[in-house]
């Protein structure tokens, strides 16, 4: 089977580099805020979905939850397992197979983890796979950009130099998905990956979600989880339960 973009481009070390700027302090910014919203007891389960290297897993067991990561990026995923202990740990896992059935209290989907696969069924087959893994009265929060504002303030071109590594990156949409080509040069190589995100708006998810089972309880347009404005905010969360 031929290997998708994000199984590359995720197991890349110049992956972390170009994105090293996203820092821990905004991760525990949303993870306070969720929690002091969804208010999990003490002995919660929580499941970390597409966690990359933990940094929204590690915080919510220093708040004494007990967490799972899983994603699809082994590199990420070995980085991750160096922070492992009784409560916290870590598996190379496909979220369209996810194997637990009404076992976590919270399931998350953080960081616009989500609109990699090429197909509609792809992405219902994992948003059931997540609704599987909750236990009855479980609550899933998504975490995606906004379309709507990402689509009218595309940039289409921008260059970035992080680590003395110059990032050409171009940006367009193309058949429903948003496309990054990322192209640079490092030691005299040229490197080329991509990223394709599929540009789901609220009603997307809606008719996804009523597919799988789930259902929209709440929406916020921001980590400070202000009210979700197609116009203005930055992202789209999605608080959800079994319907």
């Amino acid at each position: 089977m031929q290997r998708k973009w994000f199984q590359y481009w995720f197991n890349s070390p110049y992956y972390h580099i170009l994105y090293s700027q996203r820092n821990d302090a905004e991760a525990e910014f949303l993870i306070d805020n969720l929690s002091f919203y969804l208010k999990p007891a003490q002995d919660s389960r929580i499941l970390d979905i597409a966690c990359g290297r933990g940094r929204h897993a590690i915080y919510l067991n220093k708040k004494g939850y007990d967490v799972t990561g899983i994603d699809l990026s082994e590199q990420s995923i070995k980085y991750a397992k160096q922070f492992e202990q009784k409560h916290l740990h870590f598996f190379v896992h496909d979220m369209r197979k996810l194997s637990f059935i009404n076992y976590f209290d919270i399931s998350l989907n953080l960081f616009t983890s989500f609109g990699y696969f090429d197909t509609e069924k792809d992405h219902v087959n994992a948003l059931k796979s997540f609704r599987k893994g909750l236990k009855e009265d479980g609550t899933l929060v998504i975490d995606y950009f906004n379309t709507i504002k990402i689509l009218r303030n595309l940039t289409q071109r921008e260059v970035k130099t992080v680590d003395g590594i110059e990032f050409q990156l171009n940006k367009f949409v193309s058949e429903g998905k948003i496309i990054k080509h990322i192209n640079f040069e490092h030691r005299s190589k040229d490197y080329a990956f991509e990223e394709r995100v599929q540009a789901f708006e609220l009603s997307d998810f809606e008719r996804m979600f009523e597919k799988s089972g789930l259902k929209i309880v709440q929406t916020f347009g921001n980590y400070s989880l202000q009210e979700y404005d197609e116009n203005k905010s930055d992202r789209l969360i999605l608080v959800c339960k079994k319907a």
